[in-house]
């Protein structure tokens, strides 16, 4: 069975002072596209990306360059930046994924930043047989009955911004209920445990194994769009045949790294 990680309260705040760091992981970018070439094709099927809070589109761009480079047809959220987990924005992404699925007559791919993976979570709910799979950055995807743990600065944004109770207020909402089972689709959440935003045990699902899965990534929140590990997982993930996934299982010249960097990590 895919567990929770037993992670407990927010985030270290040593973590959240070295969020600064996904500017290297930026930087190391261009270092590691010999590797991520490497990494595996896909079909083709479309591919949704969906960006963190306060994001845009713009800040997904390298992420939709490389996962255009593996051969998918890429589409970003497209409704300006990401202001909270708002009925608006909830409903607009629904009724996409439902026109892209029939605009190309396959289903599609989610794949969420942060606050975005919650939005793709919501979408698999909604339109089951229009989704192929989720896959999730650092997402709070399940949050405890006693409210969000992630660190106080981003709940202060948030109330800021999005709604003054919090982002509790949105996740007890009638509509966010479905979301605290897994995805009815291929499930996969990359968390980090030096994630200075969104803790462990809220980026990390329970679930059927043949379907849900926690994967363990090096790196900060901030970089988890940039960071050539988790890019090359989205890659391997996304290469997925249709009614054939399989649990990630490291290999090659990326595996030995991906275990130097992760020791002791075993996905689950």
């Amino acid at each position: 069975m895919a567990t929770r990680h037993t992670h407990e309260g927010p985030p270290s705040p040593f973590h959240g002072l070295l969020e600064p760091r996904a500017l290297l992981e930026m930087g190391a970018l261009p270092w590691a596209t010999p590797l991520l070439m490497t990494a595996p094709r896909g079909d083709g099927h479309p591919v949704l990306l969906l960006p963190g809070f306060v994001g845009d589109d713009s800040t997904l761009f390298a992420l939709k360059t490389f996962v255009r480079s593996r051969g998918y047809e890429v589409e970003t959220w497209g409704f300006g930046r990401n202001v909270g987990f708002q009925r608006k924005h909830a409903m607009a992404l629904e009724q996409k994924v439902r026109y892209i699925h029939h605009r190309t007559g396959q289903k599609v791919s989610l794949v969420g930043w942060s606050l975005g993976g919650v939005f793709a979570l919501y979408a698999a709910h909604q339109a089951p047989e229009c989704v192929r799979s989720v896959i999730t950055l650092g997402s709070p995807v399940n949050v405890d009955a006693e409210g969000s743990a992630t660190a106080p600065l981003v709940k202060a944004l948030y109330r800021l911004i999005a709604h003054p109770m919090g982002p509790s207020a949105h996740a007890m909402q009638p509509r966010a209920k479905p979301m605290r089972r897994p995805a009815p689709v291929p499930m996969s959440c990359l968390y980090s445990l030096t994630d200075g935003v969104v803790p462990p045990q809220e980026a990390t699902i329970e679930g059927d194994p043949a379907m849900h899965e926690n994967i363990r990534v090096p790196g900060s929140h901030m970089g988890l769009g940039f960071n050539a590990v988790v890019l090359w997982i989205v890659a391997d993930r996304l290469s997925q045949p249709l009614q054939a996934w399989r649990p990630f299982e490291p290999h090659g010249p990326f595996g030995y790294l991906y275990r130097m960097l992760t020791p002791s990590s075993v996905p689950s």
